[in-house]
């Protein structure tokens, strides 16, 4: 199993190396426009190779694509990340570019792989290398649902002062600052509904937590999150490489879908060896169906500032 992270920031680099550290990949090659970058980052990551009991080779090179050849997945990170102030929408401009042209060299070393898409605004690149490549949809993912999922979870124990391995929380919707949807009714603590033990105020006040999760960080930090990125993404290709069957939320290509056409959009997914091998569809209640209808208007106003 040979996967492809195409930058070597901060997301990258975290990518690399927890999927590195779950050890069901045999390869993972860390490419970025930075001379010697990559190949820095791929040689740190492996001097931790004794220490953390993995043999996943990690490999960095400088812009050739040719030694990405025969990846099985691949995963887009390179772009702008924002900075304080900034939203993912106002990245699109520099980052199609770079998302159209990165998505082109990958496919044409490896026609067969999957691409995992991380750089934001992440629903509008995920439908712009749709619309730019002949990959079939199944083989096309967002990562932003996930990420978003598991902020949603950590606020949620947060509140209940539970440790987090006893919550199960999804938010669908847009990967923005205002179209997710935390699914607050569907959340449970141990199969139980965490409405049997939050107030529907300290519920809202979760959900809008969870929404601003990445721009709270991007305050903090100065510039995006790296480790629950990173986290997210090993995740989505561990499913996926490891033919798991695992339920993600996930930036998907609808075609009727939850009522929505032409645009992708983050909803539960089953991930295998195909990648999206069925969307599913859930109960939502009217509030939630009327967020959802708000945040597929967001990214289709997005959708349209593309130049595909």
């Amino acid at each position: 199993m040979k996967v492809t992270v195409v930058g070597a920031g901060a997301v990258g680099a975290s990518c690399a190396e927890y999927i590195a550290i779950k050890n069901f990949a045999s390869e993972v090659v860390l490419l970025d426009i930075k001379e010697g970058f990559a190949e820095g980052k791929a040689m740190d990551l492996m001097q931790c190779a004794s220490l953390n009991g993995f043999d996943t080779r990690i490999t960095g090179v400088t812009n050739d694509y040719s030694k990405t050849a025969g990846s099985d997945i691949a995963v887009i990170t390179s772009g702008i990340p924002r900075k304080p102030g900034m939203t993912r929408e106002e990245l699109i401009g520099i980052n199609a570019g770079i998302v159209k042209s990165v998505s082109s060299s990958l496919l044409e070393h490896s026609p067969n792989a999957i691409i995992i898409v991380v750089s934001n605004p992440m629903d509008t690149m995920t439908y712009l290398v749709h619309k730019t490549t002949d990959l079939p949809k199944e083989r096309i993912i967002g990562m932003g649902g996930a990420l978003d999922s598991a902020r949603f979870k950590y606020r949620l124990a947060e509140a209940l002062g539970a440790p987090i391995s006893d919550v199960d929380g999804m938010v669908i919707g847009g990967h923005s600052d205002t179209g997710m949807v935390p699914l607050t009714s569907h959340a449970t603590r141990n199969s139980i509904k965490v409405s049997e033990f939050l107030s529907a105020d300290r519920l809202q006040q979760v959900a809008e937590d969870t929404k601003v999760g990445g721009a709270t960080l991007t305050k903090l930090l100065g510039t995006s999150a790296w480790y629950a990125p990173g986290a997210a993404v090993s995740g989505l290709v561990q499913a996926i490489a490891c033919d798991q069957k695992k339920i993600f939320p996930c930036s998907a290509y609808l075609e009727g879908e939850y009522g929505l056409n032409d645009l992708c959009i983050g909803v539960p997914v089953v991930l295998g060896r195909g990648g999206i091998e069925s969307i599913v569809e859930i109960e939502l209640d009217d509030a939630e169906k009327a967020k959802m209808q708000e945040s597929a208007a967001g990214v289709s106003k997005t959708n349209g500032l593309l130049e595909v």
